[in-house]
């Protein structure tokens, strides 16, 4: 066999081998790392937006929480204002219940004395009276005029 020949067939055979492969399996070889190609891009893609929204996500967090801390202390900040309002309320009303008391005990007291003057006024004419009855029964002497006085004194 002639080597030469043998060179040029199996030449003959890998252009026809290279032509087979480049107009039949080639385009499937493309096709497929094309689509690998976009499926890698859209990954990437989808990983990017994923990370944007994770940022935005954090941020929206982090606002609401923040939000959440300035309601809150609003609401506490509200409360303490709310509670003072109400002490001073009680207090004040505590000091109107505080004079109306004494102020009830002071007329209470008035009435109690008016009674007892009443009372000391009924009981000092009846002694008048028996005084100037015992005076009348004895004879005038001012030694006990005097003596009936001081008597009358002490028993009022």
């Amino acid at each position: 066999m002639n080597m030469n020949l043998t060179l040029l067939g199996q030449s003959i055979s890998f252009a026809l081998f290279v032509w087979f492969c480049m107009k039949f399996i080639w385009p499937f070889i493309t096709t497929a790392m094309r689509e690998r190609q976009k499926k890698i891009a859209e990954g990437l893609d989808s990983a990017s937006r994923a990370q944007r929204d994770l940022e935005l996500a954090q941020e929206k967090a982090t606002q609401l929480l923040r939000e959440a801390k300035e309601q809150s202390a609003q609401i506490l900040e509200q409360t303490n204002k709310r509670a003072s309002l109400l002490i001073e309320e009680a207090k004040e009303q505590a000091r109107a219940e505080g004079v109306r008391l004494v102020e009830a005990a002071k007329a209470e007291i008035t009435q109690e004395i008016n009674r007892a003057k009443d009372d000391l006024r009924s009981q000092m004419s009846e002694l008048i009276i028996q005084g100037a009855e015992q005076i009348l029964e004895s004879s005038v002497d001012a030694n006990a005029h005097s003596k009936l006085v001081g008597k009358l004194a002490e028993q009022l």
